[in-house]
């Protein structure tokens, strides 16, 4: 039977990866020389959904998780933010921007829904 492996056994994959004995190319790489990656796998991504491409979507979107588990990983290694973090700060957010669903504010449209997501947006800008 196939192993399903889980998001941990992806983080473990990706530090070894990146470790003493990891693989020479994943460890040369930077922030700023993954940006190329980025933007392919987002655009194949969006290829893929354009093509009703289930299958391929799939694979698609797990390469842009690992650009986002690789970016984690450069962080955490200069002790910035980790894979939890990243996370934690994303749940924040999505609780945050929905209060029609995670509190009692009632929304009946997907305008509505837009229209507070943008005032949520720009007051939190407003902090920064």
């Amino acid at each position: 039977m196939k192993k399903h492996y889980t998001f941990r056994n992806l983080i473990h994959i990706m530090a070894r990866l990146h470790g003493p004995n990891g693989c020479p190319w994943d460890k040369e790489q930077t922030h700023e020389s993954l940006i190329p990656y980025l933007q392919e796998e987002s655009k194949e991504v969006e290829h893929a959904i354009r093509q009703q491409d289930d299958d391929n979507l799939c694979e698609e979107l797990g390469d842009v998780l690992l650009q986002v588990v690789f970016h984690a990983q450069l962080a955490k290694e200069s002790n910035k933010f980790d894979i939890q973090d990243v996370v934690d700060g994303l749940c924040k957010k999505l609780i945050r921007r929905h209060p029609h669903v995670f509190g009692k504010k009632k929304l009946n449209s997907p305008e509505e829904v837009l229209a507070q997501w943008k005032k949520i947006k720009k007051r939190e800008g407003e902090k920064a």
